[in-house]
């Protein structure tokens, strides 16, 4: 039997129309959109289904929605697959919020609570801040982190090999941007985003997600969850609310997640979130991995068979 590691999508990968037809199919994601209504007081999931793609696309909105979705999706594999065994999880970003909901680390209700404030803080933090982001296309890790060091700007994520994506003062990561080029970065592009994620521009949402995170209730996750800031399992309430903490400011180290959960046994990988992002740069890390999207009914079908075909 193959041993599954579950994937969940990162602010970015959102589209209208995420989540109608496994609501309007299954009610099980219908009662998660729902109940994600009357918890936040407000219909997300009108927003979701039908946007406009700028209201959706707003940090309060996405990140919400997000987690809801990739639930929504587990939720049904689960219904239809059984209660296959979960080798361990990752999410990119606002993804591990998912993957430790997923998990169990904090029910439904506190988990979409904080992913809202979450957003929020994000949002306040680039309304007070000019930030940018730049994706570094085909260059090395060493040459990234010296080009942000002299331009004073950090690395915000480590994606896959040769796709790494700095943050920090719009103008510094144009000026990164515009030298690129001698440090053997073969492409440099801006980023359309509403600020400077994972750098020490989020610095007032890190302090207002830290007071967050001690009212709520954190538990030991039921299967290995893989911390974006370290690459490793974080087991602990301590540990689980300092990387979640700290992952505001901090790099997505994502090829080390993904090299971990291949360490820990996991040969079929399940995206859970619109638009495939995840499951591309896997293949770029590691070709010859097994990994399947799940964003609809179409593709949820296809994943269940895939996990009755490896049992």
């Amino acid at each position: 039997m193959k041993k599954i590691a579950l994937l969940f999508a990162g602010q970015g990968a959102q589209i209208v129309g995420m989540g109608k037809d496994l609501a309007e199919q299954f009610p099980t994601a219908a009662d998660l959109f729902r109940r994600a209504d009357e918890i936040l007081r407000r219909k997300l999931s009108d927003i979701a289904w039908n946007g406009p793609i700028e209201e959706l696309t707003k940090t309060s909105n996405c990140q919400p929605a997000l987690l809801v979705h990739g639930l929504a999706c587990l939720s049904i594999l689960r219904e239809l697959a059984g209660n296959f065994p979960i080798g361990g999880a990752a999410g990119l970003s606002l993804g591990e919020m998912t993957a430790h909901a997923a998990a169990g680390t904090f029910d439904f209700e506190n988990g979409l609570k904080l992913v809202q404030k979450r957003g929020e803080f994000m949002d306040e933090a680039c309304a007070t801040t000019i930030g940018g982001m730049a994706a570094m296309i085909g260059g090395l890790e060493n040459d990234v982190r010296r080009l942000a060091a002299d331009e004073d700007v950090d690395v915000a994520n480590i994606n896959a090999l040769g796709q790494i994506v700095i943050s920090g003062e719009l103008a510094k990561v144009e000026a990164a941007v515009g030298v690129a080029k001698e440090y053997g970065i073969r492409r440099a592009t801006m980023l359309k985003v509403a600020g400077a994620y994972h750098s020490r521009l989020m610095q007032s949402a890190y302090e207002k997600l830290g007071g967050a995170l001690l009212h709520v209730v954190v538990k030991p996750p039921r299967f290995p969850v893989i911390s974006n800031v370290t690459g490793r399992e974080v087991a602990t309430p301590v540990e689980i609310r300092r990387t979640l903490q700290d992952q505001v400011t901090s790099t997505v180290r994502w090829i080390d997640c993904m090299e971990r959960l291949i360490d820990l046994g996991c040969d079929l990988f399940i995206e859970l979130g619109p638009g495939g992002v995840l499951a591309g740069l896997l293949k770029r890390t590691r070709k010859d991995v097994d990994v399947v999207s799940v964003s609809d009914v179409e593709s949820v079908r296809a994943c269940v068979q895939k996990i009755r075909d490896s049992s």
